[in-house]
């Protein structure tokens, strides 16, 4: 990604994937440029303090999840332990109130592409459509949100995908094409 937004939303997978380079030997070579922009990304957030969470703490729920508050021994995880000790100090408006609604949100939008939308990841969508800049959300190794890029860029969503390359390759081998 050659320019990085002002504010923005980090999928899980970011931060999991920067967390690679604490074992480098096991980094496949197609991922090694995806485990770089990954790092690039966190550390640029957490430099400019640019990101976005929903008020609720779904979003940090998930990270608490899957990274280490300790802070270590990865990048990811340093990332998780700022956005523990800094989340407060967000502003308002990017602590972003998002409504429950059965297994989706109020928020999400509503476009027939979407339907079938992970239910896990809908928080993202949910904040950045609920959110007045609709920040974009950086999507990492999830390549089912390939698919989805042109149904969330209809409705003014954008996916900023740092392995672009590995995204739609792995979604093409999952399609079939």
């Amino acid at each position: 990604m050659s320019r990085m937004p002002q504010k923005c939303l980090i999928d899980t997978n970011v931060p999991k994937t920067a967390n690679l380079a604490f074992a480098p030997d096991k980094i496949s070579s197609e991922l090694i440029g995806c485990v770089l922009a990954c790092i690039e990304a966190v550390e640029y957030v957490v430099k400019k303090g640019s990101l976005v969470m929903d008020a609720g703490d779904e979003i940090f729920d998930e990270y608490r999840q899957q990274l280490s508050m300790k802070g270590q021994p990865g990048i990811g995880d340093s990332f998780m332990k700022w956005v523990h000790d800094n989340r407060w100090n967000f502003p308002d408006s990017d602590r972003v109130t998002i409504t429950k609604c059965g297994d989706s949100y109020h928020e999400f939008p509503d476009h027939d592409g979407l339907t079938h939308f992970d239910i896990s990841d809908r928080k993202f969508i949910a904040v950045a459509n609920a959110h007045p800049e609709k920040p974009p959300v950086l999507q990492a190794t999830d390549s089912k949100w390939w698919g989805w890029k042109d149904a969330l860029a209809d409705v003014g969503i954008t996916v900023h995908f740092l392995c672009p390359d590995y995204a739609k390759t792995k979604y093409e081998e999952k399609m079939g094409k």
